[in-house]
């Protein structure tokens, strides 16, 4: 991410910077002034925050997500098939037991969500190799940006930088990527554009994926007072999805699939050949008015989504194709320049969306009957207002509270008394009829969402906080409409619509950071009580059914985040993750731990400049004991460690190569698992890691 010109803009979503464009210096081709003006506005935040960018995002041509946040703590990304695919991506446990469609997240692009209007994203369509600069919320942190969700908010801001620069790179398992960026900076005028495209055909048997993004943004200095920012993007993304293996198959051959009854307790991924393509277009701008002490900031942004998703036949393909609209109005006073809170800021947000849902019959890997349509209408309303108040010198009081509006609609389309029904018995395939029955909705959610924080600064490099908060998170659609009777060999019988309760959190948190020397510590323990927490069923296949409220459930955790240098010229950073996620005194599951939840997660990397142009680094992802599949707590993924390589030596001011080792000792380990609610002896749950892999590339920047 270089360039040649003197200055450029990006958009942060930092308070105070919600309402400006920040100018920024290019040095030396990192985005280095931008990250450290956002990270000196995170840290003066008493909650749990994080930015990354510059050099920590440009390891590859087309970064994956979960490369991009390893390094994040309290930010937990299992992979699921390798490459940009669909990692289930957690924080604080929010939507641990939601997937494929994520929810318990807002993610942004410059301040304005990706997610469609009922809260739910396709995590496969978040790109880190696309921005300068990615932005982590943790909790109500995330409320000012219209997220009341108890895991938080993402931003991706996009790169705006004069000069161009190309990457390119390969490896094992048919990898291959490029990325192109160009820009221009003039006196008023900015803009970047960029396009990447990624391949591979995966470590396992059906493990192909492909992704293509192009965009732009222009940015245009109005007036002194006045400064727009416009951009518009197109992702294209398709995967195989090689499903779940027993623990026998896996350990047996980790890249082989599963071929269901009487094989294994499973999908018959053979015949049926699940497969996610989504696509999605995405425009918006965002107009910042700077009046003296007072900002203000405007946005507007529309996305169109393509999604379809071919389960396994106890499922079907399903298609969910529609639009969303999301209208923002942001205030600020920040009478004292220097702070880097503003006294008091507002936001309002309002996003509504319709799409149009399908369901067709999964006949052994292709379209067949069709068995439902529906229009599906959801609008969130999000208000929010918070003051920081300092109280002398060193202590600063910042009270808030936001208020959520959602709802919820679905109207069966559906005109038959009947819905075809297949089922592959052992003399072929045969179709009947099941009654059909009306599916159709109206549910709607609100509610108060309010938080108080103190935080103390005793001297410029130490920040210690405390706060308590309340989070609101309504059900998305894919929480309220999910297939049911549905078997590994027979599709479909109707379908659940669950009168389901928004998910609500009451939440303590202690922090501490710490800027010292060439030290950096960032620490955050928690506490959540949470009610009717959203979780997830699922059939014996492992598709998606729907969703159940827990009566409660508790949530408590650990981020811990340290970076230094050890010795000169060797630099280390540690992310590890404490999760604690149990159900209390529930009447079914007791106080069992919640499926899905690593209790530890350690991220260790180490990196050593050998020469001025010549690092060497590794890295550690550690998950040290096991992780409950299902709710019961009867089955279990065992602990792994996976050890990573990477080097990159600068031939000249233009010019880098750059190459990897991923899973170095060619560890076979399941890096994800289904969530279930109550797993059976030998089912096919554990989703395996990628094998030993070899990948290098070359960057240039003119």
């Amino acid at each position: 991410m270089a360039g040649t010109a003197p200055a450029a803009w990006a958009q942060s979503a930092t308070p105070g910077s919600t309402t400006l464009l920040d100018e920024i210096v290019v040095d030396g081709g990192k985005w280095s002034d931008t990250v450290l003006k956002a990270r000196d506005r995170l840290t003066a935040i008493p909650g749990g925050v994080a930015a990354i960018g510059g050099e920590e995002l440009a390891a590859r041509a087309v970064p994956t997500l979960s490369e991009a946040l390893a390094l994040v703590p309290g930010v937990v990304v299992q992979r699921f098939f390798g490459g940009n695919d669909q990692p289930r991506v957690q924080i604080r446990g929010s939507g641990l037991q939601q997937n494929p469609v994520e929810r318990g997240m807002l993610v942004l692009k410059d301040g304005l969500p990706i997610n469609r209007a009922d809260g739910s994203y396709i995590v496969g369509l978040a790109n880190p190799g696309q921005a300068s600069l990615i932005e982590i919320y943790r909790g109500y942190t995330a409320n000012r940006l219209g997220a009341s969700v108890l895991g938080g908010a993402i931003n991706f801001a996009s790169p705006v930088e004069a000069g161009t620069s190309v990457s390119a790179g390969g490896g094992s398992f048919g990898a291959a990527e490029v990325s192109a960026r160009t820009g221009f900076d003039g006196d008023r005028f900015a803009g970047g554009f960029f396009v990447d495209s990624s391949r591979r055909d995966g470590f396992r048997r059906h493990n192909g994926s492909r992704r293509t993004s192009v965009g732009g943004t222009v940015e245009a200095e109005i007036s002194d007072i006045v400064t727009t920012r416009a951009f518009i993007g197109y992702t294209d993304l398709g995967f195989d999805v090689s499903g779940p293996l027993t623990l026998g198959a896996l350990e047996a051959d980790p890249t082989q699939i599963s071929l269901g009854p009487p094989t294994s307790l499973g999908p018959n991924v053979e015949r049926d050949r699940p497969r996610r393509e989504a696509s999605q277009f995405i425009v918006g701008s965002r107009t910042s008015i700077v009046l003296d002490d007072h900002l203000f900031d405007i946005g507007l942004g529309y996305t169109y989504t393509q999604d379809m998703f071919r389960f396994p036949v106890s499922s079907g393909v399903r298609r969910t194709d529609g639009g969303d609209l999301t209208g923002l109005l942001r205030y600020a006073y920040q009478p004292d320049a220097d702070a880097l809170l503003p006294l008091f800021e507002t936001t309002a947000q309002y996003s509504v969306g319709s799409a149009e849902r399908t369901y067709n019959i999964n006949r052994r890997g292709a379209d067949g009957p069709a068995f439902s349509k529906n229009d599906l209408d959801a609008s969130t309303l999000s208000l929010t207002a918070g003051f920081n108040v300092p109280i002398g010198d060193t202590v600063t009081l910042s009270p808030s509270f936001s208020y959520t509006h959602a709802t919820r609609g679905n109207d069966d389309l559906w005109d038959t008394a009947t819905r075809p029904r297949l089922a592959f018995t052992p003399g072929g395939p045969v179709l009947s009829g099941v009654a059909a029955i009306d599916t159709s909705y109206e549910r709607s959610y609100h509610g108060w969402s309010p938080a108080l924080a103190a935080s103390w600064r005793p001297d410029k490099s130490n920040l210690l906080f405390a706060a308590i908060s309340r989070s609101f998170e309504p059900p998305a659609h894919d929480d309220l409409l999910g297939t049911t009777g549905g078997t590994p060999n027979a599709s479909p019988t109707g379908f659940s619509t669950p009168d389901l309760d928004a998910q609500t959190a009451t939440t303590v948190e202690i922090g501490w950071r710490s800027d010292y020397d060439l030290w950096k510590v960032d620490a955050v323990a928690y506490y959540s009580w949470v009610d009717n927490e959203l979780l997830s069923l699922r059939d014996s296949s492992g598709s998606l059914l729907s969703a159940f409220n827990a009566d409660r459930t508790i949530h408590a955790g650990l981020e811990l985040g340290v970076s230094g240098e050890i010795l000169q010229g060797l630099t280390g950073r540690l992310a590890y993750t404490y999760q604690g996620f149990r159900f209390d005194n529930d009447p079914l599951r007791g106080d069992n731990r919640l499926a899905g939840a690593p209790s530890h997660v350690v991220h260790l990397a180490l990196q050593y400049a050998v020469t001025e142009d010549w690092d060497i680094g590794a890295a550690l992802q550690w998950v040290p004991a096991k992780t409950p599949v299902d709710n019961m707590n009867t089955l279990h993924a065992d602990p792994y460690a996976v050890v990573d390589l990477k080097t990159e030596y600068r031939i000249n001011e233009a010019f880098s190569l750059y190459g990897a080792v991923t899973n170095v000792f060619d560890r076979t380990y399941a890096s994800s698992t289904l969530i279930l609610d109550q797993a059976s002896a030998g089912q096919a749950v554990y989703l395996p890691g990628d094998g030993r892999g070899f990948y290098a590339g070359i960057k240039a920047r003119f």
